[in-house]
Parts: C-alpha cells; structure tokens; sequence
C-alpha cells in the first residue's frame, strides 16, 4: 500500500493548495484514483481542514468521492522546511485513497508513529525511501 512511487522526498511546496494537488497527482500518476479525485482532496479540506496536528497533514477525498478510487494508495510528501497549512506548519503530507476499510491499518500506524513529534521530526529529515517505509510499516520509533 506504501509504494516508493508514491513518496516524494525534500519538497519546497508554496501553498496548502499546491500541497494538496501535489498529493492527489501522486495517487492519480500511480493509478490509484482518477483525476476528478484531486479536487475531491480541496473540496474536503475546504469543508475540515485536513491539518491533523505534530506537523503532520492527511488530505483525502470527501465520502462521494470514493467512486473515484480505483485502488487503495497512500502518497507522502515530505517538506523539511515546512508549509502553511491554516496557520500550522506542515511537514509531512500523507494522501490517502481508500474504497474501504482496507486503508485503516495504515493509518492507525500513521497516527501511532505520528503522535511522537520526534517521530515527525525524523520522517522529515530522513533521505531513504526504504527506511521511511519501514519505519511507517513497523511503527519503530
């Protein structure tokens, strides 16, 4: 479900929005959604911010959107020197597609590693795709 395709490492993004796109481009490249679900990913944050709080940022496509998915993906989009989002710094995005239930356990270790800001400091500085996904995928902290 993490796929190395789906994570970009040391961006300079400018705004929330080019955030945003720039996750749901990452999913929609890597056949995971169709197009149309990107502006499903503005749509929901418009509606709640998709700011989860330690830096972290989770934008997705609203529930009518699910049509659009074609399969379960998470991109990651890593900023160092971190972006706007609604007057928080963001450091790490994470795009989520999901038709299902299937996405869950992924995010619940998202959220677990995620709850330490040390955890997020280091997912922001790190320079391998591999040891990023491990440290996702096993929760180590």
């Amino acid at each position: 479900m993490i796929d190395k395709n789906l994570i970009l490492l040391n961006k300079e993004i400018k705004s929330k929005k080019d955030a945003i796109e720039m996750s749901g481009k990452l999913l929609y490249e890597n056949g995971c959604v169709k197009h149309d679900y990107i502006d499903s990913m503005h749509q929901r944050d418009q509606k709640l911010s998709v700011y989860m709080g330690n830096m972290i940022a989770i934008p997705h496509g609203t529930d009518e959107a699910r049509s659009l998915v074609i399969k379960t993906g998470v991109s990651m989009i890593q900023v160092p020197s971190g972006i706007d989002f609604d007057g928080n710094q963001v450091k790490i995005i994470f795009g989520i597609a999901a038709n299902g239930d299937d996405h869950l356990d992924i995010i619940s270790k998202i959220a677990i590693l995620c709850s330490d800001i040390d955890n997020v400091e280091k997912l922001a500085k790190m320079d391998n795709i591999d040891q990023i996904i491990e440290m996702i995928l096993s929760g180590d902290q």
